[in-house]
């Protein structure tokens, strides 16, 4: 078995589709020959103190030079020089998504954190990125070597169909209230739509990002959707079975998206969808499945959601494409094979 150090920084626990991408290759890796230790990093990346940045760089020091570390790019796209100069041996970065892409982060600290990452990313011996969208981005801004490089889309489980509810329409968006997910873009496109009888439910953590929930929160009141829209926070994945199961529209509003795991999870369930085709998203979620938006246009949303709502046999279609490209999707065995590969491959 070869041993693979997994820096990984905050709780490993925590439901937003970076983790659950982490714990399931964790879990598999050892089907594959690899064997994982999980190291631990601070919570407050990618916004680390200096304080959290000297434990880390003991932390990396402290490692034995003969195994291969892989970090998270959640913490290794904000490494400093002295954090760098700690790396020894064979390095492995796991990019879900470029840092200088979050949205709601002021130009000068785009501009910092994305000369932080490819600094970063020139150290490591090799890349693990989660969409053929990241790998290009990594190309072309930041001057990446294309053979440097390797996919590894998530995988997604098998699920049942789900069978929607009718009466009212259930429409379903999932993942954590962040800035980049737009949901204050969501809730001012379903505004005009007062005269169709939906209800919508956002399922997802709203403890990372205050001002957004409260942006949200606020589009909800002022357009007085109260009872139509419901902030249900994280929920354990049997709740979420069930939102998925009764929805009949999944609507994702993203600005950007790395890949889109739970727009693939929703192709699993043959659920139909309105997404904004932000990043790596309108890949995940091809044309026959979902209507495509530009991201960040509220107008247009409606437009869509619209033809959705009121479109039966649209909506019809769009499932059963959906259902049939869900069968198509990489599994996580496929994922954990792809980076065993690597980590293998820079054994001595």
């Amino acid at each position: 078995m070869a041993d693979v150090v997994f820096a990984i920084p905050g709780d490993l626990k925590s439901t937003t589709g970076g983790y659950a991408y982490d714990r399931r290759v964790i879990e598999l890796l050892p089907d594959f020959g690899v064997r994982v230790s999980v190291l631990p990093l601070a919570d407050t990346f990618p916004n680390p103190s200096a304080t959290d940045l000297a434990e880390t760089a003991r932390l990396l020091k402290a490692k034995p030079r003969d195994e291969v570390l892989m970090v998270d790019g959640l913490a290794f796209g904000a490494f400093t020089d002295d954090v760098l100069q700690a790396l020894s041996g064979r390095v492995v970065a796991l990019v879900h998504h470029p840092l200088f892409l979050e949205t709601g982060l002021p130009h000068s600290r785009k501009v910092e954190i994305k000369a932080s990452e490819e600094i970063a990313l020139q150290h490591a011996s090799h890349i693990v990125v989660t969409s053929r969208v990241t790998k290009r981005i990594l190309v072309d801004t930041m001057g990446i070597s294309q053979e440097k490089i390797t996919i590894a889309e998530p995988g997604t489980d098998p699920a049942q169909r789900a069978t929607g509810t009718g009466a009212p329409l259930q429409i379903l968006a999932v993942g954590a209230v962040l800035p980049r997910k737009g949901y204050h873009v969501l809730v001012e496109a379903l505004a005009p739509l007062k005269h169709i009888d939906w209800r919508l439910t956002i399922a997802g953590a709203l403890d990372r990002h205050p001002d957004a929930v409260a942006m949200v929160q606020n589009a909800i009141s002022s357009n007085g959707l109260e009872d139509r829209v419901t902030l249900a926070g994280k929920v354990v994945p049997a709740t979420l079975d069930r939102y998925y199961e009764s929805a009949d529209l999944f609507v994702s509003a993203s600005l950007f998206e790395g890949y889109g795991m739970v727009l693939a999870e929703a192709m699993a369930r043959g659920l139909p969808m309105v997404i904004a085709a932000g990043g790596a998203a309108a890949e995940t979620a091809g044309e026959s499945s979902a209507l495509h938006v530009e991201a960040d246009n509220a107008p247009a949303l409606t437009i869509a959601i619209e033809r959705a709502l009121t479109d039966k046999k649209l909506r019809d279609r769009l499932a059963d494409a959906a259902w049939e490209a869900g069968r198509t999707l990489p599994t996580w065995h496929e994922t954990a094979r792809r980076i065993a590969a690597v980590i293998l491959g820079l054994r001595p």
